[in-house]
């Protein structure tokens, strides 16, 4: 078979499991993105390639999936840059200011500390050839510390707990804690990456240091403009969507230059865009469903082809206990401990750290950028994605349990006492 027909038959077969397992799980009450994950997972070794080996090889032979490389690639850039500019504070985020950035710090800081206190019982056996520990444990540290706000924010929009006490102070703690774990991880992998020392370290730093700098002091006040001249109501016209898209893959461009990765330049393009709901809403119209509907299970099934079932034999069935315990354990009790000391009462504090432990798509994203740059290897990959589909299945069951379905999680007086007169 020709290359372009098998590209259109891998598509098929991706695009089939994925949306067929969506749907399953969304009418389970689970978030389709875990069902775009499971067909990953499924059309890799460890299911498709142990039930049908030959056929499985026939339709993923590595000499076919340059193709698909590609449009994962750009699907996760897409992705990354809606994201970013859909990263922002929740209308009232400021009067919980205080409360929110001490929740989203315990929520990073904790499962850090865990990550880096299991890394000693994962290297050894874990770790790449020639990868030393500290490499290995930061990353893995940083790994614990990610959080999937868009996530977030589609189970809280969906059980309708967007504008509840809980829904704010999860969104506003999320928004700050991925922008703090983004800094980490990208200041971890720029150290990893660096293949020069220090020197190219700091090139590194300085270099996309300066990107950010000139994306939000010079690209954003000229794109507010823009937007104004040639946007309809807040809507980007044709050309200066162009635009938008053409900046995205340049800063894509550049940060993977600087050694990066390509989803950090995104990533900040988007976060650099005027904070116009209208253009938000344009954006997610126009290219997230074809980011996140088309290109994104893609990059879900090349995740799953570098699974491997040698991650659950031996001891690796500890490791993935430990993994998952650092994962959940920082995660919860770290969101929770913040909600607490804001105000909040156990249950509705529970609450909050359940939702800072969904993590779904931003994980394997951090995954694969570990994968790329040769810091873990399949056997760590297998268990990172493991625990990227545990924790966000996880979510919505805790926060069935700790909230009042009715409610949607009503506020105690003590935390709202805290919300309205923030120290």
């Amino acid at each position: 078979m020709t290359p372009v027909p098998l590209l259109l038959l891998q598509l098929v077969v991706i695009l089939g499991v994925a949306r067929l397992l969506a749907l399953a799980l969304q009418r389970i009450g689970q978030p389709p993105v875990i069902g775009e994950m499971l067909a990953g997972i499924l059309l890799g070794p460890i299911l498709f390639g142990a039930v049908a080996p030959t056929a499985q090889a026939w339709l993923f032979a590595p000499e076919s999936l340059a193709a698909l490389e590609g449009l994962s690639q750009i699907g996760l850039v897409l992705f990354m840059f809606v994201v970013g500019a859909e990263l922002r504070l929740p209308d009232g985020a400021r009067r919980h200011l205080t409360a929110a950035s001490l929740t989203g710090l315990l929520s990073v800081l904790l499962p850090f500390a865990l990550g880096l206190a299991i890394s000693p019982l994962l290297h050894g056996s874990f770790a790449p050839e020639g990868v030393a520990f500290w490499p290995f444990a930061l990353f893995m540290a940083a790994s614990m510390a990610i959080t999937a706000f868009p996530i977030m924010a589609r189970i809280l929009k969906e059980r309708g707990m967007t504008e509840s006490a809980v829904g704010r102070l999860s969104l506003t703690s999320a928004a700050l804690a991925d922008v703090l774990a983004w800094i980490v991880l990208a200041f971890v992998v720029a150290m990893i990456s660096s293949s020069t020392g220090w020197s190219g370290f700091a090139i590194t730093l300085v270099g996309t240091l300066a990107m950010a700098v000139f994306a939000f002091s010079v690209l954003r006040p000229l794109l507010a403009r823009a937007l104004d001249r040639h946007g309809v109501e807040g809507r980007p016209s044709a050309g200066l969507l162009a635009v938008l898209l053409i900046g995205v893959f340049a800063s894509a461009a550049i940060t993977d230059a600087l050694g990066l990765h390509a989803v950090f330049g995104a990533f900040v393009f988007g976060a650099a865009l005027p904070r116009d709901n209208r253009l938000l809403a344009c954006l997610v119209e126009r290219i997230e469903p074809v980011a996140v509907l088309v290109l994104m299970p893609v990059f879900f099934a090349l995740a799953g082809l570098h699974t491997t079932p040698d991650a659950l034999g031996g001891t690796g069935v500890f490791a993935l206990a430990l993994i998952l315990a650092a994962a959940v354990l920082g995660k919860v009790l770290g969101g929770a401990a913040g909600a607490r000391v804001a105000g909040f009462n156990w249950r509705e504090s529970f609450a909050v750290g359940s939702l800072m432990n969904a993590r779904a798509l931003m994980e394997l994203i951090v995954m694969k950028v570990g994968l790329d740059i040769g810091v873990i290897g399949e056997e760590i990959f297998t268990m990172l994605m493991i625990m990227a589909i545990v924790t966000t299945l996880m979510t919505t069951p805790l926060l069935s349990l700790f909230t009042n379905r009715k409610t949607g999680g009503a506020i105690s007086m003590d935390a709202a006492t805290t919300l309205r007169n923030p120290q």
